[in-house]
């Protein structure tokens, strides 16, 4: 009787658990995303999107998305985004954003190297901003908010032999908080460093742990995703005209840049300016004359950014858009730094065969191409597509690749470019 009582009691809870395990450790696949889903991740930009596997590669792997990344001037919608302006004139590819705010090279390398083989031998646009090459690199919050445990886990457990590569992205992993006191992930990375694959023991604890985090991205990275920019793109796509014209869009780019930029200066659409500049306006002149962008880690993060390009033949146009002129002016930005940044970057690519580059650095006192201080705006995104739809619609090329590690060293980032 006491046997049966117990049954009863307990017998739900143990079946409760055993399908619990079965749902976070079988090796079954739960969703099948529908092209609804996809096509609302590709303008959602969130981290469960960005951190996870399952959504962003089913929709790279499905040929009807092509990876854009960046950071925030991804999320700024006007009538000239290339989401707007490939959905508006059905140019046969659809873009899907990858990048928010702080989501630089650190971070656009785990998402890489976790859609690799989705990538491999396709296009890509990559819009690398001057703004992340400040001296110390991306801000620990930035790193914190965006780190994927589960990109990391599937890179260390995935593992065949250490390369330079891999030794300074572990040794730069570690120099965050967030990972460096994460006890199985640091010891494994400590390993790396030392030019050694993780331990039998501490990829069976990985792996252990990546059947989780995969199960969950299996589960929740879906949820949320109905919060997307597409009601902004078709609101704006409705102002085009009918027709992919250069002389209109121009036109209606200057006037729609004039309507949304009447109470300042300085060319910045009125709703930032109120919200984040008015008040303080008097503190921000000569502000930045200090600031630097020639010198610091991110050269070589970015560096990883191209190795993984590389490694997986990944044709890539690069955007580098320029900075407000007349922003730099009252805030006291030195010209020579931004061109400085240019030239640096400019080398980093030319030299290692990534000669596909939209250079717009030079842009920044065109009316109306900047929305804001950083972030491209009206003619500023519609100068932009003429090379992505003719790199986007073009035909595919093998790309030929010359990488150099020198660009993972210490004296690179701290290379002066006028030498």
């Amino acid at each position: 009787m006491i046997k049966r009582r117990l049954g009863i009691i307990f017998g739900p809870i143990i079946c409760a658990l055993v399908l619990l395990a079965g749902l976070f450790f079988g090796p079954w696949k739960i969703n099948n995303h529908q092209p609804a889903t996809l096509e609302q991740a590709s303008t959602a930009m969130t981290d469960a999107v960005f951190q996870g596997d399952m959504i962003k590669n089913e929709a790279i792997a499905s040929g009807k998305y092509v990876a854009f990344f960046g950071s925030s001037e991804l999320n700024r919608i006007s009538s000239f985004h290339p989401s707007v302006l490939a959905q508006k004139y059905k140019r046969g590819y659809t873009p899907f954003l990858l990048g928010a705010a702080g989501t630089q090279s650190l971070t656009q390398y785990s998402i890489i190297q976790s859609m690799a083989k989705e990538l491999a031998g396709k296009k890509t646009i990559f819009v690398v901003s001057p703004q992340w090459f400040v001296p110390k690199g991306i801000k620990e919050d930035y790193f914190n908010h965006h780190y994927s445990k589960q990109h990391v886990y599937r890179w260390l457990t995935s593992m065949e032999h250490v390369s330079d590569t891999d030794k300074y992205y572990a040794d730069r992993l570690l120099s965050f908080r967030k990972v460096a006191e994460d006890t199985l992930t640091a010891s494994s990375l400590k390993e790396v460093c030392a030019g050694h694959l993780p331990t039998a023991w501490q990829v069976t604890q990985m792996n252990l742990q990546l059947t989780l985090l995969t199960r969950e991205d299996d589960l929740f990275s879906g949820i949320g995703l109905q919060y997307n920019l597409q009601d902004k793109i078709e609101h704006a796509a409705a102002r085009l005209p009918e027709t992919d014209n250069r002389h209109e869009l121009h036109a209606l780019a200057n006037e729609q840049g004039q309507q949304e930029t009447s109470n300042n200066r300085f060319g910045i659409k009125n709703s930032f300016y109120n919200a984040h500049l008015k008040n303080k306006i008097n503190k921000m002149k000569q502000s930045q004359s200090n600031w630097e962008y020639r010198y610091g880690p991110e050269y070589s993060d970015f560096q990883l950014v191209l190795n993984a390009f590389a490694e997986n033949n990944v044709d890539v146009l690069f955007i580098i858009p320029p900075i407000n002129q007349k922003w730099m002016d009252y805030t006291g930005l030195p010209q020579s730094v931004l061109r400085g940044f240019d030239k640096k970057i400019r080398h980093q690519l030319d030299s290692q065969g990534f000669t596909s580059i939209d250079d717009l650095s030079d842009q920044g006192n065109v009316d109306y191409f900047m929305e804001d201080t950083i972030h491209l705006g009206w003619q500023g995104w519609l100068t932009a597509d003429e090379q992505i739809k003719t790199f986007l619609t073009g035909p595919t090329h093998t790309p030929r690749y010359k990488i150099n590690n020198q660009f993972l060293s210490k004296d690179w980032q701290e290379q002066d470019p006028q030498e």
